[in-house]
């Protein structure tokens, strides 16, 4: 993802891979996620990740901390 590599991340994809994000934003299907990626690359390392078929299938980027008023 940060290389910018897509052809190699496409194949390291599951095509009906189950993203959410930081925000609870769920996407489903590789060709919206990689949409999503190529806009912003995911900030930190996931909290969980699902492999299926040696493929990622399920990713979870960790929650952001609530913001804190002063």
């Amino acid at each position: 993802m940060l290389e910018r590599d897509w052809e190699g991340l496409r194949v390291m994809l599951h095509p009906y891979l189950h993203w959410t994000a930081a925000d609870g934003t769920r996407l489903r299907g590789r060709t919206k996620v990689m949409a999503r990626l190529q806009a912003a690359a995911p900030s930190a390392e996931p909290a969980a990740v699902e492999l299926r078929d040696g493929q990622i299938y399920r990713w979870q980027e960790s929650p952001k901390a609530p913001e804190q008023r002063a």
